[in-house]
Formats: C-alpha cells, sequence, structure tokens
C-alpha cells in the first residue's frame, strides 16, 4: 500500500508542477541553510575523541598577575611543565609545544622549505591514539637521551619520500641528520582538542620530535606566548626562567581516583612554590577533560549560536509558506477526496496518503537541499580562507546527508499536518452537490 500511495504522490506532483515544486524549493532552501550551519556546528563542535575523551585532561596552574582578576592562562610556563613531567604522577602525560624548522631535502628537485613541527613527549601518540602509516613513535629513553628521531606527516612523507615507507632513512633539518621513525595515517581531529590556544581549526604538524630538543636547541617557538612579567635578564635561560606560558600539558587518568589524586598532587606543587615566592594568587588550579576545556576555550565560536537561530527561523518561514501551499493544494483536491470518502474511502487512509505524499515533497526538497548545502559550505571554505579550503572536514559526511533527508521529510509531515486534516474533514455531501 505504500508503494501505491508513493506512486499516487507522484502523479500528484505530475498533474500540478509548478505548487509542487515551489514547496520543494521551500523546503531545500529552508533545509540548506541549516544544515550548512548545522554541519559547521557539528564539525566543529563535535568530540574529536570520543572513545576516550573522558580520561584525557589539560593541565591549568594559575601562576598569573596577582594583581589582576584575569582568567587563568591556557598554557604552562617551563618550570612548572618540567617540574610535572618528572615527578611522572599520571598514567600518561606529555609537554607539548609548536616550533618552525627548515627541511632540506635530499632529493635535488626539490628546494629547502619551512615546516611546523611539534615538540612532545613519548606519550603524545598513545594518548591521543595517533594513527601510524608506517613504524611507531619513539620511546621514553629517546626523551630521556635526546636522540635525533622524527615522525613525519602523511603529507611530509609524501613530498619527501613519494609516500614510500621511509622508516629509518634520515632528514636533514636545520643542518641537522634526523631518523625516521614512524609515519602518520590521516590524523587531523577537529577541533584540534591538544593545542586550541595555537589554531584550534589549523591544519596538524608536519614533524614531530622529542620535546627536549626544543629547548636543547633553543628552536624556534611557532605557538602563543604570554608573559605577564618582564623576563629578569636576557638570554634563553632567562626565558626558561621567567614566568612566561608557553606550554601546552596534558595528562591520561583513568578513572575519577586517579584524577583526585593528581588534583591533590597539583595543588600540593603550587603550595610548594608558594613558599617560594610564587603562584601570588588564591589556589585555582584545574584539570580540564577535552569537552570540558573545548567549552571552556569557547572553540565553537559565539556567532555560531547566532548563525544557529538565524537558519531556525529562516526554516520556520519556509515551512510557513509550505503550509500556505499545502493548504492550497489539498483543498484543491477537495472534490476528489470527497467522491472518494461517498465511495466508501476510509478517513485514516485518505490521510495516511496525504502524509506520504507530504512526505514524498519533502525527500524531493531534501535532495534538492542537499545539493544546495554542498555548493554553500564551498562558499563558506572560500569565506574561512585559504587554510581552510584545504581541509576535508568541512563536508556533508554520511550522518548529516542522513540527518537532512529524515529533517527535510519529518518537517514537511509535520507541516502537511493541519493542510491535510482540513482537507480529509470537510463535509463530502458539499462537493457531491456541485458535482
Amino acid at each position: 500500500m505504500f508503494f501505491y500511495y508513493l506512486r499516487l504522490a507522484a502523479l500528484s506532483y505530475r498533474r500540478n508542477p509548478i505548487l509542487s515544486s515551489l514547496m520543494v524549493l521551500a523546503v531545500a532552501v529552508g533545509i540548506a541553510a541549516y544544515m550548512i550551519v548545522f554541519t559547521l556546528n557539528y564539525t566543529m563542535g563535535g568530540d574529536p575523541i570520543p572513545h576516550k575523551s573522558s580520561q584525557l585532561f589539560a593541565v591549568q596552574l594559575d601562576n598569573w598577575d596577582p594583581n589582576t582578576d584575569s582568567d587563568p592562562p591556557q598554557q604552562l610556563t617551563y618550570t612548572d611543565a618540567m617540574a610535572l613531567q618528572q615527578a611522572g604522577r599520571a598514567w600518561r602525560q606529555t609537554a607539548s609545544s609548536k616550533f618552525s624548522g627548515i627541511v632540506e631535502p635530499d632529493n635535488p628537485e626539490l628546494r629547502p622549505f619551512m615546516f611546523i613541527g611539534r615538540g612532545a613527549y613519548a606519550d603524545f601518540f598513545p594518548m591521543f591514539d595517533v594513527p601510524f602509516q608506517y613504524g611507531s613513535g619513539w620511546s621514553a629513553d629517546a626523551d630521556a637521551n635526546l636522540e635525533q628521531v622524527t615522525v613525519l606527516s602523511r603529507d611530509l612523507n609524501e613530498r619527501l619520500f613519494g609516500g614510500a615507507n621511509s622508516v629509518g632513512e634520515t632528514i636533514t633539518m636545520d643542518g641537522t641528520q634526523w631518523q625516521v621513525i614512524g609515519v602518520l595515517d590521516r590524523w587531523d581531529p577537529v577541533p584540534k582538542f591538544y593545542d586550541v590556544n595555537n589554531g584550534p581549526f589549523d591544519s596538524g604538524e608536519e614533524l614531530y620530535i622529542p620535546w627536549g630538543h626544543v629547548v636543547a636547541r633553543e628552536l624556534p617557538r611557532s605557538g602563543n606566548t604570554n608573559c605577564w612579567t618582564a623576563i629578569g635578564g636576557s638570554g634563553f635561560q632567562a626565558f626558561l626562567n621567567s614566568e612566561c606560558v608557553w606550554i601546552q600539558y596534558w595528562v591520561e587518568l583513568r578513572d575519577a581516583n586517579e584524577e583526585a589524586e593528581y588534583l591533590d598532587f597539583i595543588n600540593g606543587y603550587v603550595q610548594e612554590q608558594k613558599t617560594l615566592g610564587r603562584f601570588g594568587r588564591p589556589l585555582n588550579n584545574a584539570l580540564y577533560d577535552v569537552n570540558e576545556w573545548l567549552l571552556k576555550e569557547e572553540v565553537l565560536p559565539d556567532e555560531t549560536s547566532i548563525l544557529s537561530m538565524l537558519a531556525a527561523m529562516l526554516l520556520a518561514v519556509c515551512l510557513l509558506n509550505t503550509i500556505g501551499l499545502l493548504l492550497a493544494k489539498f483543498l484543491g483536491k477537495s472534490a476528489e477526496i470527497g467522491a472518494r470518502q461517498a465511495l466508501g474511502a476510509h478517513k485514516g487512509s485518505l490521510f495516511i496518503q496525504h502524509m506520504i505524499e507530504a512526505g514524498f515533497i519533502g525527500l524531493l526538497g531534501g535532495l534538492l537541499g542537499l545539493l544546495l548545502a554542498h555548493y554553500g559550505l564551498e562558499g563558506v571554505k572560500i569565506l574561512l580562507g585559504n587554510e581552510l579550503m584545504m581541509t576535508d572536514w568541512i563536508q556533508l559526511n554520511v550522518p548529516i546527508v542522513i540527518t537532512t533527508i529524515a529533517l527535510a521529510i519529518v518537517s514537511t509531515v509535520i507541516a502537511g499536518l493541519y493542510p491535510i486534516w482540513r482537507a480529509c474533514n470537510i463535509n463530502p455531501a458539499i462537493h457531491l452537490k456541485t458535482q
């Protein structure tokens, strides 16, 4: 019976193509506008590592200016990051930071080029479930011994070695030889939760090395550095001893007990530092899991909530127009409906038939809305800039496609409830007398 009603819906569309096409267009425009904003919210505000986001914690220590009431800094000082790393009180932990450098390819056809890298500890890769195409990350011994090993991104490996397994090969970075021990597979979490203050929607780093080299070689920092007081002296060591924050610090804690114990540990550490004249503010340290951290750092811009409301309003306006058009269409079929009722058609079956017809309109509107949403998202990429145009996370994936079609059908059926009820509740005798 369902397919019979679906065939009737297609025939009804053919009988009145202009009115039906206007309804499809109204649904498509509203759905497309809403799904463009929904897709941005879905990709930008989603959980980037859902299977363990509740076990990964950003560490926040409030070493900031005691004469202000500003929020605690997002990052840690070198002194604090190294103290926490050396204590090793978490199941896994890593300090990390961005740096820049120059790769000198062995291939004479390639010119030296700049890259953005990240210094991190060995736990970085298992903590964040970083996938590997070839090889693996380094060991804790490589951190301790400052071994000159590196992990390449898939794109950099493609650029330098044509995508071949480069484990065991060497690359020249800033005049120094580094051995490749691993190549990442596609890994581009959105948002880039482990470093939201240095561009949560930027592309990932191209090269990874043991974090100790960042300090030992005084590599150029590529991330944010903030200081609330003047650096006491000159030179790199004076900077390391300062209250400048520039290091991201994450820990992995397996349960609530480990979380409570680690919070007690960092509070105890800060109390010790207070006796040395640091941390002039009241105790205000915190651990934030991934989703709490993204919320606190307001990774999803405020403008998206405004756009969501505007898109919802546009969808509502389009559905109101659809209600009017459906009312005109179904009331125009009142004579047909009355005749069928007089011949014994049950009111319930007529109601279901026209519900399926409204759903058919919604299906067509959803398919057209998908096409409009696709081109709308391409326009969003252009507006957001060249960096985001090179990424593939702003796109319609399977869950979003299914949601779009379902929303179009359900919203159109709901919009059609009143017109269908009106059409099915007109006394058939009125129409029979006029025929």
